[in-house]
């Protein structure tokens, strides 16, 4: 299964980064290609975005089921394509390393099924490592100018 994972060192306290995640409608937006996110419930939503892999860019739409939210350091998710064949999970990870520093984790392992799913999950993975990075520096990126702001 294709997978990245990317790790960020902040200077905030944990619960700086806790306050941030644990809001989807905070993060969703900052995926590479991001196009649009609807809130289901407290546990689900959809996600569009266009993935573009060399010369090729597919809009896909997933299905993110948070599986568990826990305070002050863990948001976990399940996805599925909503009308492609994919599928997957990951999480955001929040480790204190101190009183005023946190190591910020973010993972994705995707998957494509299916007849196509070979040549795809090829092209997968070297594209969700890069994916994984950009996001997580995203994130903690859009948490930074927060909090500089707030100072």
């Amino acid at each position: 299964m294709p997978s990245g994972t990317h790790s960020t060192e902040l200077d905030l306290p944990i619960k700086k980064i806790w306050d941030f995640v644990s809001d989807m409608n905070r993060w969703a937006p900052l995926v590479p290609g991001y196009i649009e996110h609807t809130i289901l419930s407290n546990t689900q939503s959809t996600w569009t975005f266009k993935g573009d892999i060399g010369i090729v860019q597919k809009t896909v739409k997933l299905q993110i089921d948070v599986t568990e939210w826990r305070e002050p350091s863990l948001v976990t998710f399940d996805l599925k394509g909503v009308h492609d064949n994919f599928v997957g999970n990951g999480h955001f990870k929040a480790d204190a390393t101190s009183n005023s520093t946190t190591l910020m984790h973010g993972n994705l392992d995707i998957a494509a099924k299916g007849v196509m799913g070979p040549m795809i999950n090829a092209i997968l993975k070297s594209f969700i490592p890069k994916t994984v990075e950009e996001f997580t520096n995203a994130v903690a990126e859009e948490i930074t100018n927060i909090e500089l702001k707030r100072v």
